[in-house]
């Protein structure tokens, strides 16, 4: 029966550990495109074009939620003729 118990416990131990792991993966950023009037999730794939919109009008790097407004405003302008 000890033994039964020090299993469980392990179980529902390591079960604590792993679920606020397993829940930050899940967050999905979604941002508003008030131009446009439309949702975009910011997963993997918005990543990729935010990178190439960096690299191809020459900017550094920086957070999509640091860039001035008029910035973001130039990006989806970009990004819906990119589709």
């Amino acid at each position: 029966m000890q033994r039964r118990c020090r299993h469980w416990a392990t179980l529902l131990l390591g079960a604590a550990l792993v679920s606020p792991m397993a829940s930050i993966g899940c967050a999905v950023r979604t941002y508003h495109d008030p131009y446009y009037n439309d949702d975009h999730r910011w997963d993997h794939n918005e990543v990729v074009f935010y990178q190439r919109w960096e690299g191809e009008t020459h900017r550094d790097h920086v957070d999509f939620r640091r860039r001035p407004a008029e910035e973001q405003k130039q990006y989806w302008d970009w990004r819906h003729s990119h589709q």
